[in-house]
């Protein structure tokens, strides 16, 4: 987009336009050097921009206790709700959904999020004889035997900090950091993990986070050219290394990105660069000139020098989008086809 100083001060460098009475002044001077048209036409504040097809952000699953890795799930393996997404002395470490992370033992008396959050999950898995709420009650911990009895844990009624991981839905492992066998400890990365379903990764500059803001429609360029809908869903700031060892960091705008029914043209990419084009803002069947077309008029705001034969006469306009080289206009008596003035 164009500032609008920046039009002003190169507009009065070609002409500037003065007005009688309001009316526009009709003049026999010399015609401007180059004209063009005014065109009627749907102006479309885009950007493009690299990004990546994947998964989406990495998260860490770290161990929250002290024993021996016994069985891992494999590189790109999805594990939903209830299963396990690995083991610690023969011990499921059992997968649940929700956004709050397991931070502390759950045992009856507790209240909290995360107690509904695992009341939830319990419900989920087909456990009764409580209410799902944020108290843990006497209730909730005769369901936590049967699910310990079903998955082969020690009967407590306590939910110990390291016997589930939370996430917002069932996920996507993506690598593993450390191998059966291995010995780990609290606070030892085992695996990291992503979302199942494909999305498109875009970094974009600070000042540009209007094209980013979440619903924002986009269309995304697949690697063999096909042109598929996206919407964006998230938006964050991120902080990224900058290249080079004195490289200042910068801040930017990271934007994931859903795709609209691409899993046929997705198909076999779990990793690819993609292009994507967002539009910020739209003007359908305007009037529009070329943005060098503007003038500076002396008593202020900017207009057209009309070129009718062989006289011209400024119309006093005002401005829209500015997009691609081109500027939205309107003013009394503007029309398409209209022959307007250019500077060389």
């Amino acid at each position: 987009m164009v500032a609008v100083a920046a039009v002003a001060a190169a507009a009065a460098v070609y002409a500037t336009g003065t007005f009688d009475d309001g009316a526009p002044q009709q003049t026999a001077s010399a015609l401007p050097p180059a004209t063009a048209q005014i065109k009627r036409e749907t102006l479309r504040d885009t950007r493009e921009e690299d990004g990546t097809l994947g998964y989406g952000p990495t998260t860490t699953a770290a161990s929250r206790q002290q024993g021996t890795v016994t069985w891992l799930p494999d590189s790109g393996q999805q594990v939903s709700r209830g299963e396990s997404l690995y083991r610690i002395d023969a011990r499921p470490v059992t997968l649940m959904y929700g956004t709050t992370p397991a931070y502390r033992r759950l045992a009856p008396g507790m209240e909290g999020r995360d107690v509904e959050q695992l009341e939830r999950n319990l419900k989920a898995l087909g456990y009764d004889g409580f209410t799902v709420d944020d108290e843990y009650t006497d209730g909730t911990a005769d369901a936590v035997l049967d699910w310990q009895d079903d998955r082969n844990l020690p009967e407590t009624g306590v939910v110990e900090l390291g016997q589930v991981v939370f996430a917002p839905d069932k996920v996507r492992v993506e690598t593993l950091e450390t191998e059966v066998g291995q010995p780990t400890a609290p606070g030892q990365k085992v695996l990291t993990y992503t979302g199942t379903e494909k999305v498109v990764t875009v970094q974009l500059d600070s000042e540009d986070q209007r094209m980013a803001r979440e619903g924002a429609k986009v269309t995304v360029t697949l690697p063999d050219g096909k042109d598929v809908k996206g919407e964006v869903t998230e938006t964050a700031t991120v902080i990224v290394p900058g290249d080079g060892q004195n490289a200042e960091p910068e801040t930017k705008v990271e934007s994931l990105i859903e795709l609209s029914g691409a899993g046929k043209e997705t198909r076999g990419l779990d990793q690819a660069a993609v292009d994507v084009t967002f539009t910020a803002s739209q003007r359908k069947d305007v009037l529009t000139v070329p943005i060098a077309a503007l003038v500076a008029l002396r008593e202020g705001g900017f207009g057209l020098q009309v070129v009718e034969g062989s006289a011209t006469r400024y119309v006093a306009v005002e401005t829209g989008l500015f997009t691609e080289g081109r500027v939205e206009v309107s003013g009394e008596g503007l029309s398409e086809g209209m022959t307007v003035g250019m500077p060389q």
